[in-house]
């Protein structure tokens, strides 16, 4: 019982991660149909941007207490920012002039936009892991049995804490505010929701940027918990958070948060009690069976076609 304990810890932190960049797929998708690719790349340029700015920050203030939290206040906000403005970008050069093409063009320039956001930073950062000191190392210890000593560390309570600060946070956005009013009118019908007077080439980038923002978030978090980041940390995480948002129900932001969540524990069960090179192929036949039986998704909501 106490592996277990621990084992559904770790899956919960790894899975909160997942479904914070896979909300970012769910909301692109919802809108205008796309699979944004590119997603996990800009993921893993928010870790980068972040670690640069926490190692800018202590190596002025120190590695005191507040000095590490003014850091990772610091990383946040300023890899937010840039993912925002990459994001934006992206959206603004790769996928805009494709909206109306078929449906493969967009696919096809969001595989190039990642190739070359991952060969970028290669190029710029090197081909290495770029570690941080160790951070937050302190536990809380919750019961102990044959020396076995069940903890969660402030690190995994800060992620599932923003996680779902930040899931009730888009929630409300998306369902109660003009904002979010608009997105859901470009998401049924884009040309109807022009005519009523909503900008869809806005609301599409400022999907983006929110998607963006809490990839940021993801990658500050990711960087805080493992410690180390390398260039093709966005293609793994990427395609894991997409397989949750399917998983979860593509279009819906609990089922994106819900299907990261199940990945995660997949993985970490998998790993914990049987081969560990096998977690992924575990993880993936979960997706399928589950799609043969609902589509849909967990969540999601099935497609009707009016004739």
């Amino acid at each position: 019982m106490e592996v277990f304990v621990q084992q559904l810890i770790n899956g919960v932190t790894l899975g909160a991660v997942y479904g914070l960049i896979a909300i970012g797929y769910t909301m692109v998708f919802g809108i205008i149909g796309m699979v944004n690719f590119a997603h996990g790349d800009v993921f893993m340029i928010s870790a980068f941007v972040a670690l640069i700015c926490f190692m800018a920050v202590t190596a002025l203030a120190g590695m005191t207490g507040g000095a590490v939290f003014l850091a990772l206040l610091v990383a946040l906000i300023v890899s937010m920012i840039v993912t925002s403005l990459f994001s934006w970008t992206i959206e603004r050069v790769a996928y805009r002039k494709l909206r109306g093409s078929f449906r493969l063009a967009p696919l096809i320039s969001a595989i190039g936009m990642s190739i070359l956001l991952m060969n970028f930073v290669q190029v710029a950062q090197g081909a290495r892991n770029k570690p941080i000191p160790p951070i937050m190392r302190d536990t809380i210890s919750l019961f102990e049995k044959d020396g076995f000593v069940v903890a969660i560390s402030y690190k995994q309570i800060l992620i599932i804490l923003v996680t779902a600060v930040l899931l009730g946070i888009f929630w409300y956005v998306v369902q109660k505010t003009p904002l979010g009013r608009a997105q859901r009118a470009c998401e049924q019908d884009q040309k109807m929701a022009a005519l009523l007077g909503i900008n869809v080439d806005r609301t599409i980038a400022v999907t983006f940027i929110m998607g963006a923002a809490l990839a940021a978030v993801a990658g500050t978090m990711f960087l805080t918990y493992y410690g180390v980041v390398v260039f093709s940390d966005g293609f793994v995480p990427g395609v894991k958070a997409f397989t949750a948002a399917v998983l979860g129900g593509i279009g819906s932001l609990p089922g994106a948060v819900l299907g990261g969540m199940l990945i995660g524990l997949i993985e970490t069960f998998w790993s914990a009690y049987f081969s560990i090179d096998y977690k992924d192929v575990a993880a993936f036949s979960i997706l399928a069976i589950v799609l043969i039986f609902m589509p849909q998704g967990l969540l999601g909501k099935p497609e009707v076609e009016k004739v």
